[in-house]
């Protein structure tokens, strides 16, 4: 939808949700991840860039959640906390596939297998963030334009009308 209402300020200020989620992808999940694997911290280590991206996605909600904003940057919130839901449910199919490879690898008999099998399980159980991840920066960004154009998706309009 065209909101053509949209001031050339209420434009930039729609950008930033998207930025902010954009900048907190390629930070938290394909920085940090990375290096905390590449440390060797151990899955435990995980969960720092899985509370980063946490405290930034409590905080998209929150913003979008804000009465003060004009409609056109408000409905640009709620767009971005939407595909924050998408990552979320990559994260919750990472941590059942993480689940998983602790059961299969607590019943190998052999200590060498184990270990083996936990390493192997675990890179494939981050593929689910890993492609939720490009998904969605390939979804913020096309959203990115959107809101220099102007345009509001129409399912976010009919959801969220404008006053």
């Amino acid at each position: 939808m065209q909101y053509p209402a949209a001031t050339a300020q209420e434009r930039k200020d729609a950008q930033a949700p998207h930025n902010t989620f954009i900048l907190g992808l390629f930070l938290f999940d394909l920085f940090m991840t990375p290096a905390v694997i590449g440390l060797k911290i151990g899955m435990i280590g995980l969960l720092i860039p899985l509370a980063c991206s946490g405290a930034l996605i409590a905080y998209i909600y929150l913003r979008g959640r804000s009465s003060a904003l004009p409609w056109f940057v408000a409905a640009h919130w709620k767009l971005t906390f939407r595909r924050c839901k998408l990552l979320m449910l990559g994260y919750a199919i990472t941590a059942v596939l993480v689940f998983v490879a602790w059961l299969l690898s607590s019943i190998s008999d052999d200590a060498n297998m184990s270990s083996i099998m936990w390493t192997a399980m675990t890179r494939i159980a981050l593929m689910p963030t890993l492609i939720a991840v490009m998904i969605t920066a390939v979804l913020e960004f096309s959203a990115t334009a959107q809101a220099i154009k102007g345009e509001v998706p129409d399912k976010i309009a009919a959801e969220f009308p404008p006053a």
